[in-house]
């Protein structure tokens, strides 16, 4: 898959995107575009797609149900199931997943410290 704009560009769009969201911040995590809530990870851009964490069950229909739906893999690096990556070629069609990251979000806030 190609990039459609310079990783700046993309990285902006998807900004624009996850940063209007309620409680939402950026920074780098081990080299990676980052985004967080409550102090923790539920999303990050990762190759030419961005991850995603999500109920375990939810992650897995997704991976079944839609072709651009891989597992994340941060590096080559398998992470937990309830890690998804979601690739579009172009950054602003991730304007068509705002439902998931909103789940996502709500998820990771809900979600106990481990």
């Amino acid at each position: 898959m190609k990039p459609d704009a310079p990783e700046s560009t993309r990285k902006a769009q998807i900004d624009a995107l996850l940063l209007k969201l309620p409680g939402v911040s950026a920074r780098k995590i081990n080299g990676l575009d980052a985004y967080f809530v409550s102090d923790r990870m539920f999303a990050c851009i990762s190759g030419h797609g961005i991850g995603l964490r999500l109920p375990v069950a939810t992650a897995t229909e997704l991976q079944f149900s839609r072709d651009n739906v891989v597992p994340f893999q941060p590096g080559g690096i398998a992470s937990s199931r309830e890690w998804i990556q979601i690739d579009r070629a172009e950054a602003a069609e991730y304007e068509k997943d705002l439902p998931l990251f909103q789940v996502s979000l709500e998820f990771v806030k809900a979600a106990r410290t481990r």
